[in-house]
């Protein structure tokens, strides 16, 4: 028997009652999740018979939000600021028609664990698992204790922050079964690999390291500049290598770092789409080398893109 598994991410919810969180990406992140997993579930069971839903940071499963007030015009009354409850990833996966057979919601914190079980509460007739831990160690117990010959999966990982390991996504590239939607939090990034090499210190080496899953970025992201030697001494500067990459570049790099270990990753989503800085960058890879499998996956983004609201562009092309 086939089986389709999705792991998905969380929203970086902060408890169990309220919270106000995102903005304009995290409204764009939540719609084009939606639009994949619809389409994944039922193109899935077609041919699966037990099909997943996992969420990996999977938050409490709502949301509040406050919207800004905005004045009339010809046409419109002013409104007011006001606060709505909107649906987090698991409530949206929850609701996803044809319905996913299984759902599984991760998360480490306490409070997000009680809100996903009050969650799974309200849902009796659902099979709902919630479970409590470090997404990368209970996303390598799931991969070791299947057999992932026979089942298909498709993951989106929404971390809070950069906890997502570059082992962890080799474990799941060599499934040969498991396709990833990653928000890779380019931001973070961008931070932790300075603008010059002696500002990195051991703490953000090791951090980039875990992220990228090799050294190789020392060279491959940093080169040394020219120097001028100090004629009274004879001596050169410090370390002079500086980051040659700007942010987009950043975005090229991880791609071209996702093409090691999978057979095709497509072109990322950058969000905020209009709002700058960029701060995250949507990925899709996929796993399953494939032919049919690659034109599903790419059919998906294509038919994705072209239903998104026609503003200045939500995705653009990385080069890749």
């Amino acid at each position: 028997t086939s089986v389709g598994l999705i792991v998905f991410g969380g929203e970086g919810q902060v408890g169990i009652g309220d919270h106000e969180f995102g903005g304009q990406h995290t409204d764009i992140k939540l719609d084009i999740v939606e639009k994949y997993l619809k389409r994944y579930s039922a193109a899935l069971h077609t041919w699966c018979s037990d099909v997943w839903y996992i969420d990996a940071f999977a938050g409490t499963g709502k949301r509040t939000v406050r919207v800004k007030p905005r004045s009339g015009d010809l046409f419109e009354e002013p409104s007011p600021e006001y606060v709505e409850q909107r649906r987090g990833s698991a409530k949206i996966a929850i609701d996803i028609e044809p319905p996913f057979n299984h759902l599984l919601f991760m998360d480490v914190k306490p409070k997000h664990v009680a809100a996903l079980n009050a969650l799974k509460a309200e849902n009796p007739a659902r099979d709902i698992t919630v479970l409590k831990g470090d997404a990368n160690a209970l996303i390598r117990g799931m991969i070791e204790q299947k057999d992932w010959r026979k089942a298909r999966a498709v993951m989106f990982l929404d971390p809070y922050g950069m906890e997502v390991e570059w082992a962890t996504l080799g474990l799941i590239a060599q499934t040969k079964a498991i396709d990833v939607w990653y928000l890779f939090p380019l931001a973070g990034l961008f931070r932790q690999a300075a603008r010059r090499m002696v500002n990195i210190d051991a703490s953000k080496y090791r951090a980039i390291t875990r992220m990228l899953g090799s050294e190789a970025w020392v060279d491959e992201l940093y080169s040394n500049q020219h120097v001028i030697v100090d004629l009274l001494t004879g001596m050169e500067p410090p370390e002079t290598r500086q980051r040659n990459a700007d942010v987009a570049g950043l975005e090229r790099y991880v791609k071209a770092r996702l093409k090691t270990i999978f057979p095709e990753v497509l072109d990322p989503y950058a969000l905020p789409p209009i709002e700058r800085p960029q701060r995250f960058s949507l990925f899709c890879a996929i796993s399953n080398s494939s032919e049919r499998a690659i034109k599903l996956a790419r059919s998906f983004g294509d038919s994705i893109n072209r239903s998104l609201t026609p503003t200045p562009a939500s995705r653009h092309k990385s080069g890749h």
